[in-house]
């Protein structure tokens, strides 16, 4: 099945009715496996470092020799690029269940379908942000989904323009904060100078190292806060709880219109336009994939490595980080293109069978992968499990990542060949139509899965 079939289908079945099987888009599944996967290289040092350790490895982790180059391949590979290709097939999403039921007739019943699945996914959201871990996505998503359902018959070029405009404002705001921290550093600097000379401080000198400190805590660089993080996490779920109770409200107010606006938001529009350009389905020729992966990693990658060496040389330096984030959108959106290049021309020549199932299936069980995910490490790293919080270099967390993975690879396709979705799935579809879903496959419809 693909993009342009399911676009221009229009038959006489009821209009608002699932999707089933059949048409559903395997370049996409495979795409949304391969970008899954891919977050758990950044969400596993969220899950077992202290928070900034992701982005400054002299926090933890190590950053000498192979921690060093891990964290190099991680910055010029992987940050944010399968975030941004996951928030591209989130936007996507929006147009695929929309376009069959409209064009079968679907009028308000649509419209209700899809904001009741929305907002599933926002009790989600808040669900796994409090109850399991601050570090959820599902929320964020679920909220700016809300959004995307009047823009769903747009056309592809404006959708592309309207989220390259979204991100562009985030480098002048970077900037802006780069030179903040200078600032700031530098009137803490004489403020400690006229402390250690035994003077008193004024007023607006006691201020400025009050402001920094509480600003190296926004950067997640401030020793007590990251003290009080091992406790946190090497303690009780309760105590865990409790963090989050502290944390959640913020990363999902305030750090979302800083942010995640213009992020997720903007991402999520340029999946909705590349689907209709017909980049997700494998269907365009392999030269324009091939133009697409040289372009995105001939300039992403020497301009990630570039920005990362840049600030290797700074010490890691929360100042220069900000202004590596001022360009930070563009890189990691060019080499998420090249990555899509890639996976599209592995589908579009059907080589990799085995692998390419296996991550389909994954991507077709992407919810349950995800939230298995986050029960699985927040259990082996927290205090109330086996407690390995901050015990892991960044090699060595590179084996849980291997392992999760071999494990998702097999089991979502054996799962897939008894059951129609994953069971967080099958949950969501259920109370999004209201009525239990089918979920175990009829023996005729059991067909071998090959596993990689």
């Amino acid at each position: 099945m693909t993009v342009d079939s399911i676009l221009s289908e229009s038959t006489a079945a009821p209009a608002v009715t699932p999707v089933g099987s059949a048409e559903r888009v395997q370049s996409i599944d495979v795409l949304r496996g391969v970008a899954l996967l891919g977050i758990l290289l950044m969400n596993i040092l969220e899950f077992g470092l202290p928070l900034g350790a992701e982005l400054n490895p002299s926090i933890a982790g190590g950053d000498k020799g192979l921690n060093l180059a891990a964290w190099v391949a991680n910055h010029v590979l992987f940050e944010g690029k399968m975030r941004a290709i996951f928030s591209m097939l989130f936007g996507a999403g929006a147009v695929l269940i929309t376009s069959r039921p409209e064009r079968r007739g679907g009028g308000i019943e649509l419209a209700d379908i899809y904001y009741r699945r929305t907002l599933w996914l926002i009790a989600f959201g808040l669900a796994h942000a409090y109850l399991l871990w601050e570090g959820d996505i599902l929320f964020t998503y679920g909220l700016f989904g809300l959004v995307l359902f009047p823009l769903r018959n747009v056309k592809p070029w404006y959708l592309i323009a309207a989220g390259l405009l979204l991100l562009a404002p985030l480098t002048p705001g970077c900037l802006r904060e780069s030179m903040e921290i200078r600032s700031l550093r530098k009137k803490a600097a004489e403020a400690a100078a006229v402390a250690a000379a035994g003077r008193p401080l004024t007023d607006r000198q006691q201020e400025d190292r009050f402001a920094w400190k509480e600003k190296l805590k926004g950067l997640h660089q401030d020793p007590g806060e990251i003290a009080e993080e091992y406790k946190d996490h090497r303690g009780s779920y309760w105590r865990l709880f409790l963090r989050r109770t502290r944390v959640v409200p913020g990363t999902q107010s305030s750090d979302l219109y800083r942010f995640g606006v213009f992020d997720a938001l903007g991402m999520m529009l340029l999946g909705m336009g590349l689907l209709k350009l017909g980049v997700f389905s494998a269907e365009l020729r392999s030269s324009t994939y091939i133009r697409l992966l040289s372009f995105g990693y001939g300039v992403g990658v020497p301009l990630n490595a570039l920005t990362g060496y840049l600030y290797y040389r700074s010490g890691f330096d929360p100042a220069y980080l900000m202004t590596h984030y001022a360009i930070y959108q563009y890189g990691r959106l060019l080499v998420a293109l090249g990555h899509i290049g890639v996976v599209m021309l592995v589908v579009k020549a059907s080589v990799l069978p085995r692998l390419t199932t296996s991550l389909a299936a994954v991507g077709r069980t992407a919810l349950t992968n995800y939230l298995g995910t986050s029960l699985v490490c927040t259990v082996l790293f927290n205090g109330y499990g086996f407690g390995l919080f901050g015990r892991l270099q960044r090699v060595q967390l590179l084996g849980v990542v291997l392992a999760v993975w071999a494990t998702q690879l097999v089991v979502s396709p054996l799962w897939l060949r008894v059951f129609r979705f994953g069971p967080v799935e099958w949950l969501w579809r259920s109370l999004t139509y209201g009525r239990r879903q089918p979920m175990i496959r009829s023996r005729e419809s059991r067909v071998p899965v090959q596993i990689v």
